[in-house]
């Protein structure tokens, strides 16, 4: 028998009028000041001794993060021999003596202690009489080696290539040099970092990725003034030839000088991990997003004799992996978005973006399907209202969608560009150098003032401790922008996964 009542409930208009009437989604909860900062007082405690990889501090790290994303509804991935983690092999040098001296004709320079760092990435290095060859920028205008390198010590310029729109890092020219069969690399360092704070940093326990990279047994930085007066003492001015190196066709410069080095260092493998989580998509067309912060920090960093000897690193990076558990928070409890979402805690930044370049090599899905890496990193610096910055515009859809929702939260975007000098000093770079659309937003680095604060006195030291006055508005401003920007781009009727007239990010 015929329902009387079926062409009534088929209205059209009844319809419209019931779907009005139903309740809406319930919207995600606003991010809290109390909760980030319950969060960060965990992982920044002394209990977890900084988070160093390869400690116990990285294994109380990983407890938490992992129970977190469990409790918010995340799951490991299927098929995984170590559900949650990824192993990142990794390979720890820390030398124990060295010296690099330089012989022209029968007078042998040795450049004062202060002009030159040296360091072993072996546990034996033993280089006698190698010549000397000066490549500029170690690339030619194609982006490759620069002439017949094998068996010399090669010295490069430490700056981006002026004349390649892309330029290759210093540790990418490294590797290829390394594969080309350079006995070691000398650096000539820039003007980006301080010489005295490179000089600290260069013969301190080094750490690489142990996958069979091909690199030098021995590099070495020298300051402007040691390479100015290494030419010199050839009757040429160091100005003249970095500047002759900026073009493009500049080729090798052998010099008449050959080069001893010695060393030897302490070699330490082990298993570091990152940490991933996934949310299932309901409707996917393959494409996914990723949300990341890096977990790691520089653990145990002072002496004995010292009063507090832990970096804890609270703001970097103990607040952008409280802003990120936030955000699996709400999207874990949430209502389930069409795409894949995946959370990534990454370790190894401090060391070079170690585990995220890991992981792009090793991506749990092709990575080619990535329509959107976001990072969060360093959070903790702005207040509420600030603007919002972006690191990796330059993506016309990507920076459209981005200012549209920021804009729908009642947030103004920051367009000075400033913040592109940070570009290569996030875990994004490594996603960015693959061509995956990685991007950094919010409102600590729309401030260089705020930022070149903190970098010029707690990053990095045992001063990065929590405390009431570290600012967690922006913040928690930054983790509800994220969790519209995670929905936007994991909802196919918002984000179709192009980026329609797009281009590379802009170059720092």
């Amino acid at each position: 028998m015929k329902n009387a009542l079926s062409p009534i409930f088929c209205s059209p208009m009844l319809l419209a009028v019931l779907a009005w009437s139903l309740p809406a989604a319930a919207a995600d909860a606003p991010i809290s000041e109390a909760e980030l900062a319950a969060d960060i007082r965990i992982m920044a405690s002394d209990a977890f001794e900084g988070r160093a990889p390869g400690t116990a501090g990285e294994m109380r790290t990983i407890a938490h993060i992992v129970g977190t994303w469990a409790a918010a509804g995340l799951k490991p991935l299927t098929g995984s021999a170590t559900p949650w983690l990824q192993p990142v092999p990794l390979v720890e040098t820390h030398q124990l003596d060295a010296s690099l001296a330089f012989q022209i004709g029968d007078h042998k320079l040795v450049l004062p202690d202060q002009d030159i760092a040296l360091r072993a990435r072996t546990a034996q290095v033993a280089i006698a009489n190698a010549p000397l060859i000066f490549t500029g920028y170690g690339v030619d205008g194609t982006g490759k080696v620069t002439g017949d390198v094998a068996g010399k010590v090669v010295m490069i310029l430490g700056g981006d290539a002026p004349f390649l729109t892309d330029a290759p890092s210093l540790r990418l020219r490294r590797e290829m040099l390394a594969k080309a069969g350079a006995a070691a690399v000398i650096v000539v360092a820039d003007m980006s970092m301080p010489w005295l704070h490179l000089r600290a940093a260069y013969p301190a326990p080094f750490t690489q990725l142990d996958d069979g990279r091909v690199d030098v047994p021995f590099d070495a930085m020298v300051s402007l003034r040691g390479f100015d007066e290494l030419m010199g003492k050839m009757g040429r001015k160091g100005s003249s030839v970095r500047d002759a190196a900026s073009a493009a066709n500049f080729w090798i410069e052998s010099l008449p000088i050959t080069v001893q080095i010695a060393a030897s260092a302490d070699v330490r493998r082990y298993a570091s991990h990152n940490i991933i989580g996934h949310l299932a998509g309901r409707n996917s067309d393959g494409k996914s997003v990723v949300v990341m912060g890096h977990w790691d920090h520089l653990g145990i960093c002072q002496p004995d004799d010292k009063q507090d000897k832990i970096c804890n690193g609270a703001v970097d990076n103990a607040s952008g992996l409280a802003v990120m558990n936030a955000v699996a928070k709400r999207l874990g409890q949430g209502p389930q978005s069409d795409r894949d979402i995946y959370f990534l805690a990454t370790t190894a930044e401090e060391q070079g973006l170690l585990g995220a370049t890991y992981f792009v090599d090793h991506a749990p899905m092709p990575r080619g399907n990535i329509t959107a890496a976001l990072n969060l990193d360093t959070v903790a610096i702005a207040k509420r209202g600030s603007p919002v910055a972006v690191i990796g515009r330059g993506r016309p859809a990507y920076d459209a969608k981005i200012a549209s929702i920021a804009a729908s939260m009642g947030r103004k975007m920051d367009k000075d560009g400033e913040a592109d000098a940070f570009i290569r000093r996030q875990d994004g770079w490594a996603f960015t150098a693959k061509n995956i659309p990685a991007l950094m937003v919010g409102g600590s680095f729309s401030d260089m003032a705020l930022l070149e604060k903190f970098l010029g006195s707690d990053y990095h030291r045992a001063t990065d401790e929590f405390s009431d006055a570290v600012p967690l508005g922006g913040a928690a401003e930054d983790g509800d922008l994220h969790v519209a920007l995670v929905r936007a781009f994991a909802d196919r009727g918002q984000w179709t996964g192009d980026d329609a007239g797009g281009a590379a990010p802009a170059k720092p």
